[in-house]
């Protein structure tokens, strides 16, 4: 790709990792499922592959493209958002202590507390909206400060940059798990990240028919040369076929992001002013405590939103919680987010006895249906029982 600084995210998500193949002239890349290349006479290799565990065509223009999407120098992707984590945490060392968020993904906390803790890394909780909060938890031997924005399932809004801060300060790294926003609403290492970790299976890859992860850091760095390493000698790595599918996703990324945006605003909307709903969680709501932090370092404020329901004379909030969701016939229950389909699920049940999402909270995932339906399908499934059976 002719790189140009000036050039908008829609134009870089189109040509990013993108050359005219010198053979054919195709204007797309090739797919090249290819796992072993051709030794040269003097025993080098053409182009610098060797085996499709190190490196492949497909996945070198892939990480090209993210570095790209997210104005880093480097990146490493893998077969799954969870393997582009555990890869980042492996890179630390035993000993090491690490901040994490106090609402974190669970599946990063069940990692941490199953994998990582008894191999001697130690972690501290906190709430990382509270920069104090924060900076009081910092210790000699912390490493790492890992943060979520927005956070699962909360959607809290932490400062990229005031935590990036108090990092580097230290002489610790700040990583940021930047899947929901993707790179087309948030640009996480231009505010101060060392790394942007994302689950490529979501809006990256857009259309729910992939797994992948990925690490781009801001600057080359020996902890970035231990990622590429474990990401190598692990062989966690995604097919050159993901690959090519993601980078088809990604060419749409800003226009779907911005569907998603749009129909997400105007279903939070509906639903905050709805009797039955407890809270909404959106950053695009103005009653949103991290709403002006979002404004200031996001573009659009995400496709993704939770809600709480209120208990009622004959149900608590759980049932009116769990009943919502089986009414709905748009919002598919379902497990995952980021596709062009709206998704709905109950988060407690989910993740089951190592929950910190409230028992009455729904996690939805709007998708690129048209607003007014979408309304419509929450509407019904909130209405009374007798005005349903009617």
């Amino acid at each position: 790709m002719n790189n140009n600084d000036n050039w908008r995210m829609e134009t870089v998500a189109i040509h990013a990792g993108k050359e005219i193949d010198p053979t054919t002239g195709a204007v797309m890349p090739p797919l090249h499922l290819s796992t072993t290349f051709e030794r040269k006479a003097d025993g080098s290799y053409h182009n610098g592959f060797t085996y499709i565990r190190g490196d492949n065509p497909t996945r070198r223009a892939l990480e090209d493209a993210l570095c790209a999407l997210e104005g880093g120098v480097c990146a490493a992707t893998f077969a799954s958002g969870m393997a582009a984590i555990m890869t980042v945490f492996q890179a630390l060392r035993p000993g090491d202590h690490v901040l994490i968020p106090d609402d974190i993904y669970f599946g990063t906390r069940v990692m941490i507390d199953k994998l990582f803790t008894p191999w001697g890394l130690t972690s501290h909780a906190v709430d990382m909206t509270d920069l104090d909060a924060v900076r009081a938890a910092m210790r000699p031997n912390t490493r790492m400060l890992w943060i979520e924005t927005p956070s699962n399932p909360l959607l809290k809004i932490t400062d990229i940059a005031a935590t990036a801060a108090i990092a580097h300060e230290a002489g610790a790294i700040l990583a940021c798990d930047s899947t929901w926003p993707s790179p087309a609403l948030q640009q996480t290492l231009a505010q101060g990240a060392d790394l942007a970790v994302h689950a490529t299976t979501k809006y990256l890859g857009g259309h729910s028919d992939l797994l992948g992860g990925a690490v781009i850091a801001r600057q080359d760095s020996e902890f970035f040369d231990l990622i590429r390493t474990i990401q190598q000698a692990g062989g966690a790595v995604p097919s050159p076929f993901d690959c090519w599918l993601l980078l088809r996703g990604i060419r749409t990324l800003p226009y779907r992001m911005r569907g998603h945006c749009e129909n997400a605003q105007r279903v939070a909307d509906y639903l905050s002013g709805h009797p039955k709903i407890e809270r909404v969680h959106y950053p695009g709501l103005i009653s949103h405590p991290g709403h002006i932090i979002a404004a200031r370092q996001m573009s659009g404020y995400g496709g993704m939103l939770s809600i709480q329901l209120h208990k009622d004379s004959l149900h608590t909030g759980e049932q009116n919680a769990r009943r919502m969701a089986n009414r709905t016939a748009l919002f598919v229950q379902a497990t995952s987010l980021g596709g062009v389909e709206s998704l709905i699920e109950h988060r407690a049940s989910i993740e089951g006895a190592v929950t910190n999402a409230p028992a009455n909270l729904l996690r939805l995932s709007v998708g690129l249906e048209h607003p007014d339906d979408l309304i419509a399908d929450l509407e019904q499934a909130l209405a009374d029982e007798v005005a349903l059976e009617r």
